[in-house]
């Protein structure tokens, strides 16, 4: 299935073979996430209560979720009540999404969302979680987001902390809290050639490289500001949801927080911009 293809240009860099390489990487992933115990928590575990508490009354209003990969979190922003729209880079991803039926998913590039999912507006965007690294450029994004949105209505954007990222994904031998990784992404993208997946389960059998590209919190915010987009929350998180560190105290679900004695540092964040 075709879809709307998102500009491959930023400042002078092409980067439309970066997103082909990590549509093919997330093709390849689907079938260890679906089988995968990291995947079978119920989907509701996906969310923090203060994510809920955030998002508010869901029950009958319009939500899409971008870059939904198989659709966990998308499942249950539905079971609150709202009419969800899953939309994905990866048409493996959306093929196993819509094993469970009642939602629509659309194939397309988040930065070509406006044009893939066409004239409907709504209420709120959610998306996150992990979303934003394979997004090269963020003003686009934003434009994206604004256009998706109705007026009054909101994004919510639930993410992995820069600080987080700045200590690896991946767990060193002796696991120890060292800045390993860049906060900022003044370097640009970021080549990575992962034979493991973030899930339990065997290694990539093929299509191995992706590319990432860092965010921080003033990026971020920066580009929905310029998309006309006004910031009414933003929260700063000490817990995640998986077990990263050994040492790590588990809370509710999959959900754990560094031990007492560990220093307190953010782990995600979320936040909320309203178009006007």
């Amino acid at each position: 299935m075709a879809f709307p293809a998102a500009p491959g240009k930023i400042g002078g860099m092409d980067f439309s073979a970066m997103i082909r390489a990590n549509e093919a990487n997330w093709d390849a992933r689907v079938p260890i996430h679906v089988a995968s115990r990291f995947y079978a928590e119920e989907p509701s575990a996906w969310f923090a209560p203060h994510e809920w508490d955030d998002l508010g009354d869901l029950a009958g209003r319009d939500v899409v979720h971008l870059q939904c990969h198989i659709g966990s979190e998308t499942r249950a922003l539905a079971e609150r009540g709202a009419r969800v729209t899953g939309l994905d880079l990866s048409a493996a991803s959306l093929e196993a999404a819509r094993a469970v039926p009642g939602i629509t998913y659309v194939h397309g590039d988040v930065l070509a969302a406006v044009d893939a999912l066409g004239p409907e507006r709504f209420d709120v965007v959610y998306t996150g979680k992990g979303s934003l690294v394979f997004v090269p450029d963020l003003p686009l994004w934003a434009e994206q987001v604004a256009g998706l949105l109705r007026p009054g209505g909101f994004l919510y954007l639930v993410e992995f902390h820069p600080v987080l990222y700045t200590l690896g994904l991946i767990p060193t031998e002796d696991e120890s809290l060292t800045l390993r990784d860049d906060y900022l992404g003044d370097r640009g993208p970021i080549r990575v050639d992962g034979t493991y997946t973030y899930t339990d389960g065997p290694p990539l059998s093929e299509a191995t490289e992706y590319y990432e590209w860092r965010h921080g919190l003033g990026e971020v915010i920066t580009a929905l500001l310029g998309a006309g987009l006004r910031l009414d929350l933003l929260r700063e998180t000490p817990e995640i949801p998986w077990k990263r560190w050994d040492g790590m105290v588990n809370t509710v679900g999959p959900w754990h927080r560094l031990p007492d004695d560990a220093p307190r540092i953010p782990l995600m964040y979320a936040l909320r911009a309203v178009k006007p």
